[in-house]
C-alpha cells in the first residue's frame, strides 16, 4: 500500500485512554490507514522518535465565527494542537443575518466578545443571509483547521425581530418564526442552538444583548425545534442568580426540566470562585440528577485561572479614573514619561488609593476589575507560579501601585499583569477537570482578543498539570481533550487514532510542550489589537492528513473542513 503520511517511530496515545504504545502511523486519503510497523513507500514521512502521536486537540467553545474569515488557520488555537473548533457558543453567531443588518449583529459582539467591528467590517466579505447561506460560505473559505458552528439566539432574534429584539419579548409570531429559520439551520448542519442569559453580555451603550430579553418560554420552544428533530447540542451563558437560594433552584430545576422534557443535550460552562467556593458543586450534582432523569447535561471547565491579561498597552484597572484617564489616552512612550515624572505619578498613587469604594461603573465580562493587590499577579512567565503585586511591595517596602508602575517601566510598559476571575482555587479545577460529566474547553478563542488568552488552556494542561504536578496522566489528558469532546458533541470519525478515522494528528515533544509567553501585535484587520501566544514542543499537526503546521510554523496547507451536524452529514 502507498500512504499519503507515514508518522515513523512515535509513541502513540490514541485518545480512548488506553495505555501507550510504539507503532507508525499510516496516511491515505486523509484517513489513517493503518497503525503498526509500516514499511511501505509514502510521499511524505515524520520521523517521531522521543515524541508523541495523538489525536487532534478539539476545542468546543471558541468565537471564531468571524475570524474564520481573514485566519482560515484559527490561531491562535492551532498553535496549541487544535485541529477542529467549535464557534458560535453564547448566543453569538453572524447569520442568520442580512450584509444590510450587519451592525446589529456585530453590536451583539463588540463589548459581550471584544471583537472590533472595525475588523469584522474590513475582514468579512458578507455573502449570506440564511444561516445555511453561513455555513456555506464557511464551507467554501479556504481553512487551515476544521470548524462546526452552532446558530445563535441573539442573531436568530435580531433576523426576525429587528431592533425589537434589543428592547422587548417576542411575539407568537415571530417565535414560530425563529422556530422555522433554527429548524432550517439545523438540517443544514448547525451543531446545535446556544443562548446567553447572563448580565456579563452587553452591548456598548450597556443593554443587554438580544438574547436576554427572551423569556424562558421563548428558549423551552427553540430547544424543543431540536428535540423534534434529534440534532444539536444546546449551548447556555447561565443567568445571573447571585446566591439566592430559592433563585438558583428555580434555575436549576428550569434547565433539568428542559434537558429531560426535549431529550436535548445541554452544555454550560462553570468556575469556582473564591467569593462562593462551592457554588460550582450544585451544577455538577445537576448533572447527575438530570441523567437520572433521562436527560443529557455535560459541563464544560477550564484548566487554570480565568485570568484578565493586563498591561499598560491595553487595559489597567485604573484607567476610568479622572487623573488616570487623560494619562491613559497618550502614546505608550509620553505616559512613561508622565509616570517617571514625581509630582504625576504622585497624584496617580493618591487616586489609586482615594477612589470610593462604589463608584456606579460595572465591569463586565473580563473587562478589569477593582485592583485587590493580593489578587494582581506579575506575569514574568507563561505558566504560575506568578508573583503578587502585595507580595512584591511588602518585601520591597514600597507602596503596591509604586511597584506596578516600575515593573511596567521596566519593561517599556509592555509587562503583562494577570487579574483572576475565576478559578483561583487550583485543587477545585483539577476536581472539575476530573468529574465524569465534564469536558475541558472554553477558551473563547476568536473573542476578548486583548482582554485573556485562554487559547492555550490545552498546552496548560499538558505541561502544567501532567508534567509539573503530575496529576493526570497523558493518556488521561489526551483522552479529556479529544475523545470526550468529540463524543460530546458527535464530531464521529474524529477524536480517536484508529484505522479508517479522520487523520487528524499531532506529535509532540511530551517534555517540552508547554505556552509560550504572549505578545501585543495589531495584526487584525484594520490594525486592531489582539493579544497572540504560541506553545513550545510541537513537531507537526496534521489535518485531514496533511501537515499544516511544521514546528508551529504553517506550510501553505489549507484542508480544513466544515464539519457538519448530522442531519447534513445523512
Amino acid at each position: 500500500m502507498s500512504y499519503d503520511l507515514v508518522i515513523k517511530n512515535g509513541t502513540v496515545i490514541d485518545g480512548s485512554g488506553m495505555p501507550r504504545f510504539r507503532a507508525d502511523v499510516g496516511i491515505a486519503g486523509g484517513k489513517i490507514a493503518s497503525i503498526g510497523k509500516i514499511s511501505e513507500h509514502a510521499k511524505e514521512t515524520i520521523d517521531a522518535d522521543g515524541h508523541v502521536v495523538t489525536p487532534g486537540i478539539i476545542d468546543a467553545h471558541t468565537h471564531m465565527d468571524a475570524q474564520v474569515f481573514w485566519d482560515p488557520m484559527g490561531t491562535c488555537s492551532c498553535w496549541h494542537g487544535i485541529t477542529s473548533v467549535v464557534m458560535g457558543n453564547c448566543g453569538f453567531s453572524l447569520a442568520p443575518c442580512a450584509e444590510k443588518d450587519k451592525l446589529m449583529v456585530m453590536r451583539n459582539l463588540e463589548r459581550a466578545e471584544d471583537i472590533a467591528p472595525e475588523a469584522m467590517e474590513a475582514g468579512i466579505k458578507w455573502s449570506w443571509e440564511t444561516f445555511p447561506q453561513y455555513l456555506d460560505a464557511v464551507d467554501r473559505t479556504p481553512k487551515g483547521i476544521n470548524y462546526t458552528a452552532y446558530i445563535g439566539h441573539s442573531a436568530l432574534r435580531t433576523f426576525v425581530m429587528g431592533e425589537r429584539a434589543f428592547e422587548h419579548e417576542a411575539t407568537g409570531d415571530e417565535i414560530e418564526g425563529m422556530k422555522r429559520e433554527l429548524r432550517s439551520a439545523i438540517r443544514a448542519g448547525a451543531i446545535g442552538f446556544t443562548t446567553s442569559r447572563t448580565r456579563n453580555h452587553q452591548t456598548p451603550d450597556g443593554h443587554p444583548v438580544a438574547s436576554r430579553l427572551a423569556n424562558w418560554s421563548e428558549v423551552r420552544e427553540l430547544v424543543g425545534v431540536m428535540g423534534e428533530e434529534n440534532a444539536g447540542v444546546f449551548e447556555i451563558a447561565g443567568e445571573d442568580t447571585g446566591l439566592a437560594p430559592d433563585r438558583v433552584k428555580d434555575y436549576l430545576d428550569r434547565l433539568k426540566a428542559l434537558a429531560v422534557d426535549t431529550r436535548v443535550p445541554v452544555t454550560y460552562g462553570m468556575f469556582s470562585q473564591r467569593k462562593a467556593p462551592d457554588y460550582w458543586r450544585q451544577y455538577f450534582k445537576l448533572a447527575d440528577e438530570t441523567a437520572d432523569a433521562g436527560g443529557r447535561m455535560f459541563i464544560q471547565v477550564h484548566s487554570r485561572s480565568l485570568n484578565v491579561v493586563l498591561s499598560f498597552e491595553t487595559t489597567m484597572p485604573f484607567d476610568k479614573l479622572p487623573v488616570w484617564r487623560d494619562i491613559r489616552k497618550l502614546r505608550l512612550a509620553e505616559q512613561a514619561a508622565a509616570l517617571r515624572n514625581p509630582e504625576i505619578r504622585a497624584k496617580l498613587v493618591a487616586a489609586v488609593h482615594d477612589q470610593p469604594r462604589e463608584d456606579g461603573r460595572r465591569a463586565v465580562g473580563p473587562e478589569p476589575r477593582r485592583a485587590n493587590f493580593k489578587w494582581l499577579f506579575v506575569m514574568d512567565q507563561a505558566s504560575p507560579p506568578h508573583r503578587s503585586i502585595a507580595e512584591i511591595a511588602e518585601e520591597l517596602n514600597k507602596d503596591p501601585v509604586e511597584v506596578i508602575i516600575d515593573l511596567a517601566l521596566a519593561k517599556d510598559l509592555k509587562q503583562f499583569f494577570l487579574q483572576p476571575l475565576a478559578n483561583e482555587n487550583q485543587d477545585h479545577v483539577l476536581e472539575m477537570m476530573r468529574n465524569p460529566r465534564s469536558v475541558v474547553t472554553f477558551s473563547d478563542s476568536g473573542a476578548h482578543v486583548s482582554q485573556i488568552m485562554d487559547s492555550s488552556l490545552q498546552s496548560h494542561l499538558l505541561s502544567y498539570w501532567v508534567r509539573e504536578k503530575q496529576a493526570l496522566t497523558l493518556e488521561q489528558a489526551i483522552r479529556m481533550l479529544t475523545f470526550v469532546p468529540a463524543s460530546h458533541w458527535g464530531l464521529t470519525g474524529r477524536g480517536l487514532l484508529r484505522e479508517g478515522m479522520a487523520a487528524d494528528v499531532i506529535v509532540f515533544d511530551a517534555d517540552k510542550i508547554a505556552p509560550m509567553m504572549p505578545k501585543l501585535e495589531y495584526d487584525l484587520p484594520a490594525g486592531a489589537r489582539r493579544l497572540k501566544q504560541k506553545a513550545a514542543g510541537l513537531m507537526a499537526t496534521v489535518v485531514n492528513g496533511e501537515v499544516v503546521l511544521r514546528n508551529n510554523e504553517p506550510t501553505g496547507n489549507l484542508p480544513g473542513r466544515l464539519l457538519r451536524g448530522p442531519l447534513a452529514r445523512g
